[in-house]
């Protein structure tokens, strides 16, 4: 695949605005844990080897096993390798990724809403867009892994 272009160069501002949901989110108390998993799994279901190889890399330099990464597409069926928290997030990453399917459940936010309080949950939410946002413009533009979007 040829990269389609260089998205820096053509939309600075809109990179700009992405890289400041970025620094929101940053700043916000989900742990590094959630955030990761996030990314990993959205990515995952997007297709994006991009996403998914920075992501992965980060998770492990954040101190995630390997095995819990491997698992991150098989959560449901990985037993107690992941706890009830990260499950919700999971749930509601592939729901909220997939929104065009079904939207999201009364039960992925229940469940999501007996961990986190409403601002965690609008964290969460916009850690989902934000990954989404991401994966679409690596796709978008063919972005080679290991070259520089920012």
């Amino acid at each position: 695949m040829q990269k389609r272009l260089n998205f820096k160069a053509a939309a600075p501002n809109a990179l700009k605005a992405m890289i400041g949901l970025e620094n929101y989110l940053a700043s916000s108390p989900l742990s590094r844990t959630v955030k990761e998993l996030i990314k990993i799994r959205a990515s995952q279901l997007n297709g994006c080897a991009y996403c998914i190889n920075i992501h992965t890399q980060d998770a492990i330099k954040n101190g995630e096993s390997s095995q819990r990464i491997f698992l991150v597409g098989a959560w449901r069926e990985a037993g107690d390798i992941f706890t009830q928290e990260e499950k919700a997030v999971l749930a509601l990453t592939e729901e909220i990724t997939m929104i065009h399917q079904k939207g999201l459940s009364d039960k992925a936010y229940a469940d999501v809403l007996g961990f986190f309080s409403e601002s965690e949950i609008a964290d969460i939410i916009a850690a989902v867009i934000a990954i989404n946002l991401w994966n679409r413009v690596v796709l978008s533009t063919r972005l080679p892994i290991g070259e520089s979007l920012a």
